[in-house]
């Protein structure tokens, strides 16, 4: 790993791919356990968190059934403050264990809209994973029950987390180069 360019910016490794797996395989090994004997319905927030849903997707050990939704906050670098569905979610989630799989909270704007609308449906439990959060941007309160990495106020970039459409690809993931 090595600092990489995405369109005009420099990026700088900050969390390793082996890193990131371990703490993962970590994540699903605790929801297996906890959600033994349920079968749950996984909803992963997209487009961020398309690998962080395979990845845990594939370590847990219950039985369990995923969904993808797309919810949409940022432009490039910034948050345009408004949460926009663009995919909407077929199944009943009424009286069911549901997981929201996110790849970052940050200011948790996106989820405080979301998780009304999932709650109006009675599900039975309704839990939040995210692989990152970052505690010093957060405006509204959002209870992980789950989580990889508390980060620093800083923009990421890689496994899933995009800088205008590129870097998701990365299995690892880079912190922005502060220009001085």
């Amino acid at each position: 790993m090595s600092v990489i360019q995405v369109h005009d910016k420099q990026f700088t490794p900050y969390i390793h791919a082996d890193k990131l797996q371990a703490r993962i395989q970590e994540l699903a090994a605790a929801i297996s356990n906890d959600l033994k004997g349920e079968k749950p319905l996984f909803i992963a927030i997209l487009n961020g968190s398309f690998m962080f849903a395979a990845d845990i997707f594939k370590y847990l050990t219950i039985e369990a059934e995923i969904s993808f939704i797309k919810l949409a906050s940022y432009k490039g670098m910034k948050s345009t403050g408004n949460v926009v569905q663009a995919i909407g979610l077929d199944e009943d989630l009424f009286g069911r264990t549901v997981v929201i799989l996110e790849d970052i909270v940050d200011t948790g704007k996106t989820l405080s809209q979301f998780l009304p609308q999932l709650e109006h449906q009675q599900p039975k439990k309704l839990l939040v994973t995210s692989l990152l959060t970052k505690p010093e941007a957060m405006k509204y309160p959002i209870k992980i029950d789950y989580l990889g990495f508390s980060v620093p106020n800083k923009f990421l970039l890689g496994y899933g987390l995009d800088y205008d459409g590129l870097g998701r690809n990365l299995p690892e993931i880079y912190q922005l180069v502060e220009q001085a």
